[in-house]
């Protein structure tokens, strides 16, 4: 019997965000319906849908690869929310700062900053 594999949705590098919207995202000549989270090993598929779900579990990337990492955008979706304080207090025992804000704010500065290759990662809440 055959059947879908299904495996963890990933790009393996940095890409520039080409569009988001409709519950999604398009990058690297590819699409991905959901959130995603960019960091210096890729871009992989995220759960978290909605600000209270970017927990320290959901960044526990970011936090195993801050030695690469100076700061993660995150994007909260279409309204600016605050980081949980444990999700919080985990990137900054990482030595990872962090600034939240709209998905498309986050999604502008993050492009800008790969374009000045800088040490940055991204999570993103789908809108």
């Amino acid at each position: 019997m055959s059947g879908f594999v299904i495996r963890e949705a990933h790009y393996p590098g940095r890409a520039p965000i080409d569009a988001y919207g409709k519950g999604g995202f398009r990058f690297a000549e590819m699409s991905h319906v959901g959130s995603i989270l960019c960091v210096p090993s890729g871009i992989y598929g995220w759960a978290p849908a909605f600000p209270a779900e970017v927990s320290a579990a959901a960044l526990a990337r970011v936090v195993a690869e801050a030695a690469e990492v100076e700061i993660i955008l995150i994007g909260m979706g279409t309204m600016p929310a605050p980081l949980g304080a444990e999700a919080a207090a985990a990137l900054r025992e990482a030595g990872v700062r962090f600034d939240t804000m709209t998905t498309g704010a986050a999604v502008r500065t993050f492009n800008v900053m790969v374009a000045e290759d800088r040490r940055v990662a991204a999570g993103l809440l789908a809108v």
